[in-house]
């Protein structure tokens, strides 16, 4: 029997000390509810688990972007929805006015003021309407494409097999453009050929400017009197453009046909941008048109004559349309942006999961270590009292 040193007192002790380390780890997962409260803890599943954190927060911020974005488009379509209205009733008006059997001259010029007043009132509200201190309608929401417009005034454009010409967009190389052979007397029709034929000469490069601008590329037509225009959009970033050019000899998009060669006005303008994700490059953009009534082509409609009030008609329905336009995209955006959120909220509910299975505490286990560390805890604080009163038997070898 040795004094000096006490083997099961230490070794009482211990376990003891051990026992205490694993009871104090247990009451702080449990206090805290995490299984991971320092690296120590679990080096790998912390780096995992706090990169899931991460997306889980960018994830939960995108859906109220989105949710910002919704707020953005009703205000906006809101707005455009009382211009609606007001070219309604200029277009009743011009109707009216068109009617010439029954107004007298007086009839006309009270109908041609309240007609002016709608008028100034449609710009008004396409300068006045906000989101914040952010204008929504007067054009300069979002960027505007790089654009180039052409006009056929007889609506028969002409395509023979000389009338090739090249796009170069910014950062890309000339591409040939070649139209199928024919004489198109629909605008539609042409748009639509063109750009097919655009897309397809950008998509074939190997340029990258010019595959990413292939995508991007609309061409719409539009009548305008007893001909049509073209319009050719690229949705390229700021102060890009694209340039057509001719390469053939034909004269069908050039001056004395459509007059589509040349340089098409900058891409411009800011914002409209959505992140609706968790990660770079996860946007939407958004742009609105100016819906003003020069714009829209009906600030200066005279209804005092019948040439005039025929003009204001046909002039409105083409305002209307476009509006019509405008709220349509505008009314798509906002049910994608609920799909959005829907989609968020439901990948922020997975991941979340899948974070807490690696880093939030399983009470119920926890618990059971916490009760076995405390029973062993009172055991051994026991077993080392037992252990240093052995020694005390050597006394009776003194007596």
């Amino acid at each position: 029997m040795r004094i000096n040193q006490n083997v099961m007192a230490n070794n009482a002790s211990r376990n003891l000390a051990g026992t205490s380390v694993q009871l104090g780890k247990s009451l702080e997962k449990l206090s805290s509810g995490f299984r991971i409260n320092r690296a120590a803890d679990d080096a790998a599943g912390l780096v995992i688990s706090q990169g899931l954190r991460a997306q889980t927060s960018g994830l939960r911020q995108a859906t109220r972007n989105a949710q910002d974005g919704i707020s953005v488009v009703q205000t906006a379509e809101g707005a455009l929805n009382e211009v609606h209205t007001m070219l309604n009733r200029m277009r009743d008006l011009s109707v009216q006015s068109a009617n010439t059997g029954a107004n007298d001259t007086a009839a006309r010029t009270a109908a041609q003021a309240e007609i002016t007043a709608l008028s100034t009132e449609i710009s008004r509200i396409s300068t006045t309407t906000k989101f914040g201190s952010t204008q929504l309608l007067d054009g300069s929401y979002g960027i505007q494409a790089a654009r180039r417009t052409g006009f056929d005034a007889d609506s028969s454009v002409v395509v023979g097999a000389t009338d090739t010409f090249s796009i170069t967009v910014t950062g890309g190389t000339a591409r040939t453009v070649d139209i199928a052979d024919a004489t198109y007397t629909s605008g539609a029709q042409l748009a639509s050929t063109l750009e097919s034929a655009i897309k397809a000469s950008l998509s074939s490069s190997a340029n990258v400017a010019d595959q990413a601008a292939a995508s991007k590329i609309k061409v719409a037509s539009q009548t305008v009197g007893a001909g049509f225009a073209i319009t050719i959009d690229a949705g390229l970033a700021a102060t890009e453009t694209f340039t057509l050019t001719a390469v053939g000899v034909g004269t069908a998009f050039a001056g004395a046909g459509m007059g589509l060669y040349g340089a098409s006005s900058a891409a411009s303008g800011s914002g409209g941008t959505f992140q609706v994700g968790a990660n770079s490059g996860e946007t939407v953009a958004l742009s609105i048109a100016s819906v003003s009534a020069t714009t829209l082509s009906v600030n200066a409609l005279d209804v005092t004559t019948d040439a005039g009030a025929a003009s204001a008609i046909t002039a409105l329905d083409t305002a209307i349309a476009t509006v019509s336009s405008t709220r349509g995209n505008l009314g798509a955006l906002q049910n994608r942006f609920e799909s959005m959120i829907n989609n968020l909220q439901v990948t922020t509910e997975n991941i979340s999961a899948s974070e807490s299975r690696i880093r939030d505490t399983d009470m119920a286990m926890e618990m059971v270590s916490f009760t076995k560390n405390q029973v062993l805890s009172q055991a051994g604080t026991a077993m080392l009292a037992q252990a240093n009163q052995i020694p005390q038997s050597i006394l009776s070898l003194l007596r």
